[in-house]
């Protein structure tokens, strides 16, 4: 199929190149001509494992091309994918101009049929918001349809080439047709293409979301109150994670979610959930706690130094808000180096991916090591925001012999317990007892 894909953010390069691998031909558009010459020269613009295998094979058979040139982009496709920013307003409500904006361009340069796919994760209503815009400015048919991603960094490219499910908000039986037809070689053990109206479909993205960031509040709640009462948090992990109804996933415990898509997208379903008189009252529990969340390691610190870390200097290992991206969108690794800077404290950071992201939103405000131990020069401690492999297993004989004191404050729970014991160190870590 002849595909055009407006927006090469992450989920439209993720997108655009996983649709060229099966066969289709893919055109990306962006504004930004500096990236869209970075693409054609063959660079990825972002960190996503994987991506660069099927981006550069695909470049090669030419079925994933990269333009400025919207018109071309919309003369050439059937299909077209809008997968812009919805960025959260002052009020939080989803910022819809790009989309909104990019269908009225669309609109003036369609002179056949187009399926206008909405990729973009976007509040209920958006998609008859679309159809509206359309048929303000051409004549032309159109079916808009609701296609929500369900990418997660670090693995986005198994998400979209073995997808859990593909949801798909369309009426219109033309649409579903050929979206079937597009979305079958991604689908074929059996995993199930849903159809739905448009607005489900809408609501479903923001449900999903919601719901796991939820999920993972709950946890750190529990972790909480643990440290409390003397129970162990990995203990009551498992004891309700072998429970079916519950499973295993999003229920370990640490220093609060981050990212692009759960913030704003719990916050954008608040906001929907406000303009219709309903008050979410869970969500927004979830979005005060997991603000508590992301510092936690900081009370703890400012607990063990009573209450004055002036002058200390402190390692942290991790700034990308998960592993395997460098998206610092909401990281808690910014909000603990923001709280530790703000106390009289100095900081040397270190990540294996996001750290030029970091210096540029954050500039020279703390220290950028080569690598994890050369961050431990000087350090009265260290702190773990972020549970990349590559911290998994570090030489504590090493880290010893360079940190000024053995205190570790973890807040991504890597290591046991009775090692950290049997290694001598001071270790608090999130809803596990603390080894003193």
């Amino acid at each position: 199929m002849k595909i055009a894909v407006i927006g090469t953010g992450y989920v439209g390069l993720v997108t655009g190149t996983c649709l060229a691998e099966t066969g289709n031909d893919v055109i990306c558009v962006d504004i930004n001509e500096a990236k869209v010459k970075q693409m054609q020269a063959g660079e990825v613009p972002i960190y996503e494992p994987g991506l660069d295998l099927l981006f550069h094979r695909n470049i090669e058979q030419e079925r994933l091309t990269f333009t400025t040139n919207l018109a071309d982009a919309v003369k050439e496709s059937q299909i077209i994918f809008m997968a812009l920013p919805t960025p959260p307003g002052g009020d939080g409500a989803a910022d819809l101009s790009y989309i909104l904006g990019a269908a009225k361009d669309i609109s003036k340069l369609i002179t056949e049929y187009k399926i206008i796919v909405n990729k973009s994760t976007v509040p209920v209503g958006t998609a008859d918001k679309v159809k509206a815009v359309f048929a303000e400015n051409t004549s032309i048919e159109v079916d808009v349809v609701s296609n929500p991603e369900f990418l997660r960094e670090g693995v986005a490219v198994d998400d979209f080439m073995k997808p859990d499910r593909v949801v798909l908000g369309t009426k219109s039986e033309k649409a579903k047709k050929l979206m079937a037809e597009l979305y079958a070689p991604y689908v074929r053990q059996g995993n199930p293409i849903l159809f739905m109206d448009e607005r489900s479909s809408e609501l479903t993205k923001y449900a999903a979301n919601s719901f796991l960031a939820t999920k993972i509040t709950f946890m750190n709640e529990v972790a909480n109150l643990c440290e409390l009462v003397g129970a162990d948090v990995d203990a009551v992990r498992k004891g309700i994670g072998s429970d079916e109804r519950i499973g295993k996933r999003f229920l370990f415990p640490g220093v609060g979610y981050g990212g692009s898509c759960f913030p704003k997208d719990v916050q954008a379903l608040v906001k929907s959930s406000d303009d219709y008189a309903y008050d979410f009252q869970i969500l927004k529990s979830v979005m005060e706690v997991n603000e508590r969340q992301k510092t936690i390691l900081v009370d703890k610190v400012l607990k063990y130094y009573k209450n004055d870390i002036s002058g200390k200097h402190f390692a942290l290992w991790g700034l990308a808000f998960k592993p395997e991206t460098d998206d610092i969108r909401e990281a808690p690794a910014l909000y603990i180096i923001v709280a530790l800077i703000k106390n009289g404290a100095t900081v040397t950071v270190f990540d294996p991916e996001a750290m030029n992201n970091v210096k540029g939103v954050i500039g020279d405000q703390v220290n950028y090591a080569k690598n994890q131990y050369d961050a431990l020069e000087n350090a009265d401690a260290l702190l773990i925001a972020t549970e990349w492999s590559v911290f998994r297993n570090p030489d504590f004989e090493k880290i010893d012999n360079i940190l000024k004191s053995k205190v570790i404050f973890d807040g991504r729970n890597l290591y046991d317990l009775q090692k950290m014991i049997d290694l001598g160190y001071y270790y608090n870590s999130i809803g596990r007892k603390l080894i003193d």
